[in-house]
């Protein structure tokens, strides 16, 4: 197992944990943007489950390419407008 994939997993799962912790839901609930951003919001908690149930079966591609997906939901959702995100640093494209 190449070690720079094992660092990028690393790198990648600590960017995904941060930005779900970072991201707050804008709109109002009751909304449909506000069901909107939940279902991002979701979907990025789920390939972070993902991601760790295959690092721990030592699957680091998949592990890799589950934690890129659910940082991927979060930053479209941010882009969007969906989540209030900081504006500086790593976390965010915004």
């Amino acid at each position: 197992m190449p070690a720079d994939l094992a660092e990028k997993t690393d790198r990648y799962e600590r960017l995904l944990a941060e930005a779900l912790d970072a991201a707050t839901v804008v709109p109002p609930e009751g909304t449909p943007l506000h069901d909107g951003a939940a279902e991002c919001e979701e979907m990025a908690r789920s390939y972070l489950e993902d991601g760790r149930h295959f690092r721990e079966n030592e699957d680091l591609v998949n592990a890799l390419a589950a934690f890129s997906y659910g940082h991927a939901w979060l930053d479209a959702g941010a882009r969007l407008g969906l989540f209030d995100v900081p504006e500086e640093g790593h976390l965010f494209t915004v």
